[in-house]
């Protein structure tokens, strides 16, 4: 197994994080986290530099928003802002979030996140979070917002939370690269 898909596997939990803060059953502790982290870490194919971003990254996938924000807020780059801006996202704190996802301008991963989403993306969401075909981090904040407030269905939360993923698995993938 490349060194890649063993973090990868890392993501694998009954279900995506909530939009919100969680917990939520079936994740992994921040201790067991940062262990298999380092055991993924010794072995080649990682680069080097995207060490923390990966950590970062996958504490905040198990819910630990307060370990990733902390190493997030260390990283001065596109790819920093971008695990800044799900973190807010989530606490949920969306105006800084927004703030972040400025900061992260036009991350490579985006194109992935599109690609992904096109997939299963009603026509009335894609056009909201893709104008021109291109994905757009603020307004998927402005989604999970309106979803906070309670005044959406269910299958709209599901769907944001499997973008969540998506977010997450090109990001991750961006990362490893």
């Amino acid at each position: 197994m490349t060194t890649s898909a063993a973090v990868a596997q890392l993501l694998a939990t009954p279900e995506p994080p909530e939009l919100g803060p969680g917990p939520r059953v079936g994740v992994q502790g921040q201790s067991v986290l940062n262990s298999k982290l380092e055991e993924c870490f010794q072995k080649p194919g990682l680069p080097g530099a995207n060490q923390e971003l990966i950590r970062a990254l996958i504490l905040l996938w198990h819910d630990h928003i307060e370990a990733a924000h902390g190493i997030a807020q260390e990283i001065d780059n596109a790819d920093g802002a971008f695990i800044h801006g799900i973190v807010h996202r989530r606490e949920p704190d969306y105006g800084n979030a927004q703030y972040w996802f400025r900061r992260a301008h036009r991350h490579g991963a985006y194109a992935e996140i599109a690609e992904r989403a096109r997939t299963f993306l009603e026509a009335s969401l894609m056009k909201k979070l893709m104008p021109n075909g291109h994905w757009d981090p603020l307004a998927f904040v402005d989604c999970c917002e309106e979803a906070a407030s309670g005044k959406n269905s269910d299958s709209l939360v599901d769907v944001l939370r499997e973008l969540q993923r998506i977010e997450t698995e090109a990001l991750l993938g961006w990362f490893c690269k």
